[in-house]
């Protein structure tokens, strides 16, 4: 009779912990909200079509811009998540040398399409991680620059590539529902090829490094 108590008694409790265990383990969504400082290279890789002169050593250099961010996460595993952002960032491209101070290239918008597979590694609730994964980056509403329109270009075409972007970061909780700060940094490895038309004529074409480093700071929310 004892031993049968003692059963009945464990079964109780284990029937009373399990849904207490189901309801503290972790989500498998997390959203963050960030803000982002976004710091593109822009220099000059090849000078491919010059019709206008271009003077001898013209480089250039985008402007670095931030802008808010949203990061949707998916944990297949504790230790495994699967990682997209969405933002849209401006940027200016002008020359460094050459002709410095020239604007070649005027609020150009990108999409930073991205997909990044994460391996967190937890220490104490602490969890730093690193990740990595394809990019995608899309060019919108791009026009020539104050310079390049005086040299005759009426129009500005920005070649959307894919590339690699790599990932490191941690996530510090805050509270016990799930809250958590973050910050992260990624690199991307992507390269665009920019084409300047006059009346309809390709006149410059140039290969540029993009290359930006984008580093994040906010608070993620695991449901």
């Amino acid at each position: 009779m004892r031993k049968a108590l003692a059963i009945a008694a464990l079964a109780t409790a284990a029937g009373l912990a399990s849904p207490a265990m189901a309801q503290d383990a972790p989500g498998k969504l997390q959203v963050k909200v960030l803000g982002s400082a976004v710091l593109p290279d822009g220099k000059i890789d090849k000078v491919k079509l010059d019709l206008v002169g271009l003077p001898a050593g013209t480089q250039t250099e985008a402007n670095d811009n931030v802008v808010p961010t949203v990061a949707i996460e998916y944990f297949f595993t504790p230790a495994i998540s699967l990682e997209t952002i969405c933002c849209v960032t401006q940027h200016d491209v002008d020359a460094t040398a050459g002709i410095p101070g020239a604007e070649l290239v005027s609020d150009a918008k990108l999409v930073p399409a991205t997909f990044t597979l994460k391996y967190h590694l937890n220490a104490g609730g602490i969890s730093p991680y690193v990740g990595a994964g394809p990019a995608y980056f899309i060019w919108i509403d791009e026009k020539p620059g104050k310079a390049a329109r005086g040299l005759g270009a009426d129009k500005l075409k920005m070649s959307d590539e894919l590339g690699l972007a790599l990932q490191a970061g941690i996530d510090v909780p805050v509270n016990s529902k799930g809250m958590v700060v973050s910050l992260d940094a990624k690199r991307y490895f992507i390269n665009t090829t920019a084409s300047w038309y006059a009346d309809g004529t390709k006149v410059i074409e140039t290969k540029h490094k993009v290359d930006p480093w984008v580093l994040s700071a906010g608070v993620g929310f695991r449901f």
